[in-house]
């Protein structure tokens, strides 16, 4: 990957801060799901009912800023992803994860302190659990993030710090379905979604730099039954190379 800075001859001052917070946090709080619109299909808008599931994981994400051996990296929760030579899923599909990555490195609620350790960044997530996840900004810059894999319910952004109290001011009845959220600065959001969907998948800064210097990690989300149902098999052309070019191939999902 290859990255570059434009400038303009014209702009001789970095630009200003993030401004209308205030008016941004109103406008996102206006986008609600229409209840009362209808179609000719089994499940009728509004017919899945997030706000009144049990959430079994609070996963509470910090982003940090860091300059570990002199060299720039951007990080979550004291861990700065940086990619292994073997692919994460094919190395957790051939059943040497532990030889290429340490799962949930990474810890639900941020570390104290300024250390951040540079590694491949894979949080183990429940399949079919239903997780709310907790983006906190301490920067004086906007951050925007992105899950593969997932759409979720982004249920509320606010100013200042997050606490289980904030919980009271969720939205839990019309919140939009999308898989992009806003955290403006020192500022949270708080997003819900339910991990149905097997595999590994990247939630990551859509800051290009950020991501490239270590904003992201992978959730692994597994299911035990191997089956077709929920994941597909490893495709017959799929390439290899690490450390799983020359093993066996595992016996395919059924």
């Amino acid at each position: 990957m290859e990255m570059g800075l434009h400038h303009l001859s014209s702009h001789h001052h970095p630009p200003e801060n993030t401004k209308a917070i205030a008016w941004s946090i109103s406008q996102f709080r206006s986008f609600r799901w229409n209840l009362t619109a209808s179609a000719a299909r089994p499940n009728p808008q509004g017919s899945y009912k997030y706000g009144k599931i049990n959430i079994t994981r609070t996963i509470k994400l910090v982003n940090t800023r860091s300059s570990p051996n002199g060299k720039l990296r951007f990080g979550i929760n004291g861990v700065s992803h940086v990619d292994a030579e073997t692919p994460l899923k094919l190395a957790e599909y051939y059943g040497v994860a532990d030889k290429v990555f340490t799962y949930s490195l990474m810890k639900d609620e941020p570390q104290e302190g300024d250390k951040v350790e540079v590694a491949p960044n894979v949080v183990n997530g429940t399949y079919r659990n239903f997780v709310e996840i907790i983006f906190e900004n301490h920067e004086k810059t906007i951050q925007t993030w992105h899950l593969d894999g997932f759409s979720f319910f982004a249920v509320a952004i606010e100013p200042g710090r997050w606490s289980p109290e904030k919980r009271k001011n969720y939205n839990l009845l019309d919140a939009l379905s999308r898989n992009t959220v806003q955290v403006y600065p020192n500022s949270w959001a708080a997003v819900m979604t339910t991990l149905d969907n097997a595999g590994m998948w990247n939630l990551r800064s859509e800051m290009r730099e950020r991501a490239y210097l270590g904003q992201q990690f992978y959730l692994s989300v597994v299911s035990e039954a191997r089956s077709l149902r929920d994941e597909y098999s490893l495709p017959e052309t799929q390439e290899l190379c690490g450390i799983v070019k020359s093993l066996p191939k595992p016996a395919p999902y059924t």
